[in-house]
C-alpha cells in the first residue's frame, strides 16, 4: 500500500528536518573557512569541476531561493537584494546548474558573511513557505511540463536532495582543501 504525503501528518515535519540537515551540514563545511579558502577549488588542476565551497553554498542558496519564491509567487531573494549584495561578476538570470568551471570560478567573495547571509534567507524562506502549506496542497500537480506532472511534494523533495547533494559536496571539498571536519 502507498501512503500519500496528504493522508500523513507528519510529512511537512519531515520535509523540514531534511531541509535543517543540509543546512547544519553547510554550517559545519563552513566553520572557520576564509573567503580565500571557501573560493579555491580544492584540487583545480587535477578536477576543475569539483567547485569551491562559495560556489557551492551560493548556488545552494539559489537553488532553494529560486524555486521556492516561484511555488511561494514571490520575488526571488537574489534579484530582490542579494545580487547586489554579493556583486558577481554573473548576470541575475545565469544558469549556475550550467556553469563551466570558468563560470563557477567567478563566484567568489572578499567576505564570508553576505553569502552566508543568503544562505540563511534562502533556508528560511523555504521554511516559512513549507510551514505554510496545509499537507494537502502537497499532492497538488504545479508543473505538467514534466511527465509524470510534477506535484508540489515532489518538487520540495526535489529542492532538499539538491541542497542535500551539495552540502555533502562542501563537506568534501573542505576536506579536499585539507581542512578539518
Amino acid at each position: 500500500m502507498t501512503t500519500t504525503t496528504s493522508s500523513h501528518p507528519q510529512a511537512l515535519a519531515v520535509l523540514l528536518d531534511a531541509l535543517e540537515r543540509s543546512r547544519e551540514r553547510l554550517g559545519r563545511a563552513l566553520a572557520d573557512v576564509t573567503a580565500e579558502q571557501a573560493g579555491a577549488r580544492p584540487v583545480d588542476a587535477l578536477a576543475p569541476r569539483i567547485d569551491s565551497l562559495a560556489w557551492l553554498v551560493w548556488h545552494t542558496a539559489r537553488e532553494i531561493d529560486l524555486q521556492v519564491s516561484d511555488l511561494a509567487g514571490q520575488e526571488a531573494l537574489w534579484t530582490s537584494r542579494y545580487a547586489r549584495l554579493l556583486d558577481l561578476p554573473l548576470p541575475d538570470d545565469t544558469e549556475d546548474w550550467r556553469h563551466s568551471p570558468e563560470e563557477s570560478a567567478r563566484v567568489r567573495v572578499s567576505d564570508l558573511a553576505p553569502l552566508i547571509e543568503y544562505l540563511d534567507a534562502a533556508y528560511a524562506l523555504a521554511r516559512d513557505y513549507i510551514g505554510s502549506l496545509d499537507p494537502a496542497t502537497l499532492n497538488e500537480v504545479i508543473d505538467r511540463s514534466w511527465d509524470p506532472p510534477v506535484t508540489r511534494a515532489a518538487r520540495l523533495v526535489s529542492i532538499i536532495d539538491d541542497a542535500a547533494q551539495h552540502s555533502g559536496q562542501a563537506v568534501w571539498a573542505r576536506r579536499l582543501l585539507g581542512l578539518e571536519g
